[in-house]
């Protein structure tokens, strides 16, 4: 018998191809836990704005279609994202506005959310992971404050997000997320 996958998605927030918080995304996917599967999804730049006249059921964008339904399938939601002027980047809340709807019901209901932050200040990302956590708790989400990591830039050891240190408080921050998965199974 054998135990059933976890499965998180983790979105990414920022658009440049050669983002920190990008490969953030990926050391997560790339060193889960036995037992868990992270889909990365990198392409949020693909989602129109958020407009309740583009929110028709049959009319969707195929891009919402796919980003609702890799998130509504999910047991958690891991979300790497920069810090821009201070709070999320436009494409991570232009998603999170996505996956709230319809009101009550969206993707982000119920699910447990840790946050994961590469930032260039000192705090790592501190406003954005907090912008992060109120935006998808009003979602319908369940932020996990003690599944956030921050990481300054600035700091990090020469082998930056690769290093062994580094990777292991990624997968501290994706284990704690699974035990938020696990308490709702």
């Amino acid at each position: 018998m054998s135990e059933r996958v976890v499965e998180l998605v983790a979105l990414v927030g920022s658009l440049r191809a050669g983002s920190v918080n990008r490969q953030l995304a990926h050391v997560a996917a790339d060193n889960a836990p036995a037992g868990v599967r992270i889909t990365v999804v990198d392409d949020l730049g693909a989602l129109p704005f958020y407009s309740e006249d583009l929110d028709v059921e049959g009319q969707l964008d195929a891009n919402v279609t796919a980003l609702r339904e890799v998130v509504g399938a999910a047991d958690g939601v891991v979300i790497a994202t920069p810090e821009y002027n201070g709070t999320m980047p436009a494409a991570l809340k232009n998603a999170i506005d996505w996956l709230s709807r319809p009101y009550g019901v969206g993707a982000l209901t119920g699910k447990p959310v840790a946050v994961l932050s590469a930032g260039l200040g000192q705090y790592g990302g501190l406003w954005t992971r907090e912008d992060t956590r109120k935006s998808v708790g009003i979602a319908g989400g369940r932020a996990i404050e003690d599944a956030d990591l921050g990481l300054q830039i600035t700091a990090l050891p020469e082998a930056g997000i690769e290093d062994p240190a580094v990777v292991e408080k990624v997968v501290a921050s994706v284990r704690r997320l699974v035990d938020e998965v696990a308490v709702n199974a």
